[in-house]
């Protein structure tokens, strides 16, 4: 029984040391995201973004997920973030992935700074991916493709929901999950 505790717990711990961004992970980061089809057009209509190079996901029964972030206001980078995620249910595996929520206005983006803001298990993101489009939610739902995410396109999306918009890209890994739980985030304004 330790040992089948023991396996997700080491592999959400690998995965979360490779959790770690660089200034340059940001900005090129933030590069895939514009040159991937629709998400492009949201940083021209957005007020603000929160990006995270690398959130690290693992998952054995019980699975979480982690990545630090940066904050940034009208292109200014203005503070630190942290997401972190609790799910349950069927999932085995772990994987990386980037991940970009826009806010459309000073509403949404003072909302998400209050402190600790959550997006529910219902809350959905469009996957970017190389060889194929899909949507996935942080409720757990995942997909795969082919390509390299500097070869990343998106679905049509339509624009905001509640002030939000989320993508991702994968980086890589294997996951399968039907499970249920959903993404929290802390800030932590820039000194």
């Amino acid at each position: 029984m330790k040992i089948a505790m023991r396996a997700p717990l080491t592999l959400l711990l690998l995965l979360l040391s490779f959790a770690h961004a660089h200034a340059d992970d940001y900005a090129d980061t933030v590069e895939v995201f514009k040159s991937a089809g629709q998400s492009s057009d949201f940083f021209k209509r957005s007020h603000g973004y929160a990006v995270f190079p690398t959130i690290g996901k693992a998952g054995m029964g019980v699975g979480g997920a982690r990545g630090k972030g940066r904050v940034y206001q009208q292109g200014s980078y203005i503070g630190d973030t942290t997401m972190t995620q609790l799910s349950i249910g069927l999932q085995l595996g772990g994987q990386a992935y980037s991940q970009i929520v826009f806010f459309q206005d000073k509403r949404a983006l003072d909302e998400f700074r209050s402190g600790n803001f959550e997006f529910g298990a219902q809350a959905s993101a469009v996957a970017i991916t190389a060889g194929a489009s899909a949507t996935a939610s942080t409720a757990g739902s995942s997909a795969g493709a082919s390509g390299g995410q500097h070869d990343a396109s998106t679905v049509d999306v339509g624009g905001f929901h509640k002030g939000m918009a989320v993508f991702t890209v994968a980086k890589g890994g294997l996951m399968y999950e039907a499970s249920i739980g959903g993404q929290k985030f802390s800030y932590k304004p820039r000194k």
